[in-house]
């Protein structure tokens, strides 16, 4: 028997088997470079005492470790395109690693079309000419999971999005997240005084959702139905789902046009209104409190919610409408969680620290308080967490600073299904410093967590009237 010994085919198959322990030891070199460059250099700067020139060297630090941030993300793409969304926000990361991290939001590497063809094919087990009046080649973007495409179906007048699952993109953003778990465990042991771990298996949970779109599918008829059925007219638009043309790794819905949130400024341009006067701040006003609305409406009416609010998903259309994109990551929040974090709400609105050291533990957020006025930094701690507002004449949260909350209440278990409360929270706040905003979301949302809280028998008719009276007497403002 003769048989052929085919290398080509040996070594594409040995390098995909290797592919993530290559993945891992860039992750760690890079990682370990970055973390040991900031430890060197805050021993450096402790020996500087001129304030102004510590500030300066800061700067540059940040500039040097937002390049490694950057070239690491680019360069290893996946999941770490997820990472810059989240770390690249103006209120919580340096100046520097934001005007660096921004640009990788749509910048993942497309699929060549041939690919995305053969994927399509195989999953709708038709040909793409059969399905389809016209095909763009070009995707309208490309991010870490997945690439998107404008197209037409036969028959049809109206424009539809096709969502194509990337191949093989899932087993390396699980190597991904595996490094990064173990990467937080040591964060937390030896430096950060919160519960980084369960965080990061939250994101593992959440993250193996988004490779089935059957149910990103479900989720998005869900949510669209809750807020269409709910609102006169729903503060934000989502996709009608193509339901016959959908399966794990490819999604149909239908098109809506619009302007990126991240480009907002560049079209007000164009039409001749001033990004900064104004008439534009009134609409990203709107624009924000639309957004606002619909996330308080889910978390806390329905506890099924959107939980992937970055700028990449996000269009402005005609008459400053709101249409939210993406559906793969969701959050269905227990009953527990829903009216605990109702409760939180009430109390950040309120400034009520007793309410919020109530609200942490009916919550499962463990704290050890390494500070005297515990009651003040608790209530810093839960608006730090979970409004979107910036504390006065503060443009940039910084966690770990020796200054922050975090430091002086060590949070020593966080519960996992809460994270993306937290990190929905972040993002949207990271959108109102981005349009230069001061919002606060537990006050807008407040009356909505006073009815979930009704709702549930935990307030009275008379608690009820109570806090309307304390409303009206509350100073504008606040």
């Amino acid at each position: 028997m003769n048989v052929q010994f085919d290398t080509k085919d040996f070594q594409e198959k040995l390098s995909v088997c290797f592919r993530p322990w290559q993945r891992s030891f860039q992750f760690w070199v890079r990682a370990v470079d970055i973390y040991t460059g900031y430890k060197v250099f805050q021993l450096r700067v402790g020996f500087e005492k001129n304030v102004q020139k510590q500030e300066a060297m800061w700067e540059r630090q940040h500039e040097v470790a937002a390049e490694k941030i950057y070239n690491m993300c680019s360069d290893l793409g996946g999941f770490f395109l997820k990472a810059a969304q989240l770390i690249g926000k103006p209120d919580l990361a340096p100046a520097a690693w934001v005007r660096r991290l921004v640009t990788l939001c749509d910048q993942a590497p497309a699929t060549p079309y041939n690919v995305i063809r053969t994927v399509l094919e195989k999953e709708l087990d038709k040909n793409v000419d059969e399905l389809f009046e016209s095909f763009d080649v070009d995707p309208l973007g490309s991010a870490s999971i997945a690439q998107v495409h404008r197209a037409r179906l036969k028959g049809d007048k109206k424009d539809v999005v096709v969502k194509v699952q990337h191949p093989g993109v899932q087993e390396l953003m699980m190597t991904d997240i595996h490094n990064l778990q173990a990467f937080a465990l040591y964060l937390q042991k030896m430096d950060i005084t919160f519960d980084l771990y369960s965080l990061t298996k939250e994101v593992e949970t959440q993250i193996g959702y988004e490779f089935n779109f059957l149910r990103e599918a479900d989720a998005m008829d869900r949510i669209r139905r809750f807020l269409y059925e709910n609102n006169k007219k729903p503060p934000v638009m989502v996709p009608r789902v193509i339901r016959d043309i959908v399966t794990r790794r490819v999604l149909v819905m239908e098109y809506i046009d619009g302007t990126p949130i991240l480009k907002l400024g560049d079209e007000m341009a164009k039409r001749g209104i001033s990004p900064d006067g104004k008439v534009a701040a009134v609409a990203k006003q709107n624009i924000l409190k639309s957004l606002s609305l619909a996330y308080g409406q889910m978390i806390l009416r329905s506890g099924f919610f959107h939980a992937d609010p970055h700028p990449g998903n996000i269009l402005i259309c005609r008459g400053a409408e709101v249409a939210l994109l993406d559906y793969g990551q969701v959050k269905d929040l227990p009953e527990n969680l829903r009216l605990g974090y109702a409760n939180l709400i009430l109390a950040i609105a309120d400034d009520d620290a007793t309410r919020a050291i109530e609200s942490f533990k009916e919550l499962g957020i463990d704290t050890l308080s390494k500070c005297e006025d515990e009651q003040k930094e608790m209530l810093k701690l839960a608006e730090g967490m979970f409004d979107t507002k910036l504390p006065p004449g503060v443009k940039m949260m910084q966690p770990f600073s020796e200054e922050s909350s975090v430091k002086k209440i060590a949070v020593e278990a966080f519960p996992e299904e809460l994270f993306s409360v937290l990190r929905t929270l972040q993002l949207l706040r990271g959108l109102s410093v981005g349009l230069g905003i001061s919002h606060s979301c537990a006050e807008q949302w407040r009356p909505i967590a006073e009815e979930a809280l009704y709702n549930a028998g935990r307030l009275t008719d008379i608690d009820m009237k109570r806090s309307c009276r304390h409303r009206t007497r509350r100073k504008p403002g606040k």
